[in-house]
């Protein structure tokens, strides 16, 4: 069951046995620029992330081709030995190229290796959820996922993954998972201007399945909506306060994932998550991805 959280807003959610704050934190803006190479204040991005824990995020998101490599090397220096009510998502299925590209990598032996390189990196003998990474740049894409979900699924027989979940994936490619093995999580594209996960959301939520939207604000290009602008004006607020707090309004099993590398926008989004959403400005704000 899942139950208040008294520090964070929205409570907590549970992944599988797993127990993570509703708002959580994602760990990607700690690399370069481009998601490519180190930080340029390493110390800073550290600062970070020991700030998340210190102010009660039980969930980080993260992936080892993040940088490559670099996000989860800061979170293990940052927070290993890791506390016993934290819990870290990664992503496998994409690799990165020299050009910053992110080609797909969803080969079994890929697979397989990508696992490996995750629980070195981040220095567990076992990943607490890995999420198979689907489709590309240019977002989902259909066709079979059998192959390397079965692959996920052997890895986590032999105990090395706990729990499963896919990113960037149809409805389809949702329920052919679901017919490999169980899954807690789908991590797709969401936010008040791309609705386009609404009924697939609510099914899951039925299924006690978290939904985690990935750029909650609109990503390259924030959203612009004169309902979203009107609502912020009306609250005294900034937009990106009103879109991240109806996300959390949207439905109980969508967990947050805002990124940053700073302590102070840190703070901002979880005080953004607390924001208090009328019938009507929710009613409002509905309107915007449905126009």
């Amino acid at each position: 069951m899942n139950t208040p959280s008294p520090s964070l807003p929205g409570g907590t959610w549970a992944l599988g046995d797993l127990t993570v704050t509703r708002v959580g934190y994602g760990a990607m803006q700690l690399a370069g620029p481009w998601v490519l190479g180190p930080p340029a204040d390493r110390d800073g991005a550290i600062a970070v992330l020991r700030e998340a824990v210190d102010l009660g995020i039980t969930h980080i998101d993260t992936s080892d081709a993040y940088g490559p490599r670099i996000t989860n090397q800061l979170i293990r220096e940052a927070l290993h030995p890791y506390p016993e009510s934290l819990h870290i998502a990664t992503k496998v299925g994409a690799q990165r190229d020299e050009q910053g590209g992110w080609p797909t990598a969803r080969q079994p032996d890929q697979l397989r290796r990508q696992v490996e390189e995750n629980l070195e990196s981040l220095g567990l003998e076992a990943l607490d959820l890995v999420n198979l990474r689907l489709g590309d740049a240019e977002g989902p894409q259909a066709g079979s996922i059998a192959e390397a979900f079965e692959t996920l699924a052997e890895l986590q027989s032999r105990g090395v993954i706990r729990h499963l979940g896919v990113s960037n994936a149809t409805a389809e490619q949702v329920v052919e998972a679901q017919g490999i093995a169980p899954i807690v999580s789908v991590q797709n594209m969401f936010n008040l201007a791309h609705r386009h996960d609404d009924e697939l959301i609510d099914r899951l939520d039925l299924e006690h399945i978290a939904y985690v939207p990935f750029f909650p604000i609109g990503g390259f290009s924030p959203i612009q909506s004169s309902a979203l602008s009107a609502v912020a004006t009306r609250l005294d607020v900034g937009p990106t306060s009103v879109a991240l707090a109806w996300l959390l309004h949207r439905s109980p099993n969508i967990l947050l994932i805002p990124g940053t590398s700073s302590i102070a926008h840190l703070r901002e989004n979880i005080a953004a998550a607390r924001l208090e959403l009328s019938e009507e400005d929710l009613a409002e704000l509905d309107e915007i991805g449905r126009e």
